[in-house]
């Protein structure tokens, strides 16, 4: 049986990059595509991948909070994050919300693929440099840190988080999530609260430190 693969990128050109590299591997195949977050949480519910391959960046939803969703609902699926960051607090970040890879965007097809094969044998694979870098993360999910204040936010909370830093107002968080203005304060206020943040700049800062917001304009 081939290997299923997943691809969710924000850019049509690099999902077909992608797709050429394992079109020229018989036991792999694409069978399924997105440019959306919450659409590739919708397809991996749907197609049950054996490997998901996602953008940091993705339209409406994180690729870190697609596969914290992924991973929890099903742990089958292996999830391959694509970054251009080379920060330890976002490998970190991936690696505990459930992924088993770690690529640089610079990555080449050979080394590509291999990352596949390994984390669909049940093994972590980081692109060499950050392996290299960062070597503690090898034992990441096995670590017993003091609870990530993120991991507390709910979903929604989450949610409320990534329009509010891209500096969407009550109303208009409010219609894309279709709950109430007074409803979506509540929830800004719990997660300030939870995560320590005082002012819209706090809220902004965090955001691109958790690779929410990218750090490119």
């Amino acid at each position: 049986m081939p290997i299923t693969i997943l691809l969710a990128h924000r850019y049509p050109l690099i999902r077909e990059g992608l797709k050429a590299v394992f079109e020229r591997h018989m036991d792999m195949d694409v069978i399924g595509e997105t440019e959306s977050g919450p659409d590739a949480v919708t397809l991996a519910a749907r197609l049950h991948p054996d490997v998901l391959i996602i953008d940091v960046m993705m339209h409406g939803l994180s690729g870190l909070e697609v596969t914290r969703q992924v991973r929890q609902r099903w742990p089958r699926t292996r999830v391959i994050v694509l970054s251009t960051s080379v920060s330890v607090t976002h490998v970190r970040a991936a690696m505990r919300y459930g992924a088993a890879g770690y690529l640089l965007k610079e990555v080449s097809g050979n080394e590509l693929v291999q990352a596949v094969r390994e984390v669909v044998a049940g093994r972590l694979y980081l692109s060499p440099v950050l392996a290299a870098r960062h070597s503690t993360l090898q034992g990441q999910r096995a670590s017993t840190e003091v609870l990530d204040p993120h991991e507390t936010l709910t979903t929604r909370e989450r949610e409320v988080l990534r329009l509010a830093a891209e500096g969407r107002t009550y109303p208009e968080i409010a219609a894309v999530l279709g709950i109430s203005p007074s409803t979506v304060e509540t929830h800004r206020a719990q997660l300030m609260k939870k995560l320590g943040l005082r002012a819209k700049t706090d809220l902004i800062r965090y955001a691109l430190h958790r690779g929410i917001l990218p750090m490119e304009t």
